[in-house]
């Protein structure tokens, strides 16, 4: 039998993850809050566009969400008209959004509730990780429906693990954007200073890049970070909105993130700049401003 999948949220990484479903054969049935992306979606193809969550999630299989934050999640999972409640027993629900542990856990004590599972499976990778079927997926969730997941999420992962119970994808997320973080700023401050030293930059880079320092950052980044170019790859208020959850997890489990908080508020500089959608690595133009 085919499987049959419903996939919530078509932005620019549900939208490549759920194409990738429906060109591996499986029976696809999208919704989006903006229903022209569903359709569009629906027309280049094998797939349904459905007017509302409850006809998606209908005799589905799997119900897979990316969407933005908490409250979103809320709103598709919540509710008469929401995941949960029209999603039959023994659907697998796994959430692709990056969000925090509470609402993890949240989700998955109310989709137990109803004979369903729930597996959170925060990303990265970012949008060309989404298109090229390359995405690290951390989950959380008990190990038998993870077991029946893998293989649906293996259509666009290039690597799948099991990190622990309900949140702990969610903490593992966390994590790798803490190391981002510091990484990004830490490039950014290794860079300008080969400016200002009137240093050969892209010289530097070829040569560090085989030791040390190298990092997929300096890989993937630094040559638009030379340029000046940020118009690509993950927006700083969604970083931001990420680090937010981190530091507020941090208090939760009383972590110290003194690097993480900073970094923090360089970003929010950025944001000041005009640089709400620039990539992350635009880190290095404040330098560049208070220099």
């Amino acid at each position: 039998m085919t499987t049959t999948v419903a996939f919530i949220g078509l932005g620019v990484m549900g939208y490549p993850m759920a194409g990738h479903l429906a060109n591996a054969g499986l029976s696809v049935r999208v919704w989006n809050r903006s229903g022209e992306k569903a359709t569009q979606w629906a027309s280049e193809h094998s797939g349904a566009a459905c007017d509302s969550i409850a006809l998606a999630v209908r005799d589905a299989d799997f119900v897979i969400t990316c969407v933005g934050a908490d409250k979103d999640l809320i709103e598709v999972f919540e509710g008469d008209e929401g995941i949960i409640a029209n999603a039959p027993e023994g659907a697998i629900l796994i959430d692709h959004t990056t969000a925090s542990a509470g609402i993890a856990e949240r989700l998955a004590e109310s989709a137990g509730a109803r004979k369903q599972a729930f597996i959170d499976a925060p990303v990265s990778g970012g949008q060309q990780g989404a298109q090229n079927g390359a995405l690290t997926i951390m989950c959380g969730g008990a190990e038998q429906a993870f077991e029946k997941a893998r293989p649906v999420m293996a259509h666009y992962a290039r690597a799948l693990n099991l990190m622990g119970p309900a949140g702990s994808g969610q903490k593992t997320k966390m994590v790798n954007q803490i190391a981002i973080a510091g990484l990004v700023q830490g490039l950014s401050e290794a860079l300008h200073f080969a400016e200002q030293a009137e240093l050969d930059v892209r010289k530097v880079v070829d040569v560090i890049s085989k030791g040390a320092a190298q990092s997929w950052q300096m890989e993937n980044r630094s040559g638009t970070m030379i340029d000046g170019e940020f118009d690509h790859g993950f927006a700083v208020d969604w970083m931001r909105k990420d680090l937010g959850i981190c530091l507020e997890e941090a208090r939760k489990v009383n972590a110290s993130l003194p690097v993480t908080a900073l970094v923090d508020q360089f970003y929010a500089d950025v944001q000041s700049m005009g640089g709400r959608r620039w990539d992350t690595s635009s880190l290095i133009q404040r330098l560049r401003k208070f220099r």
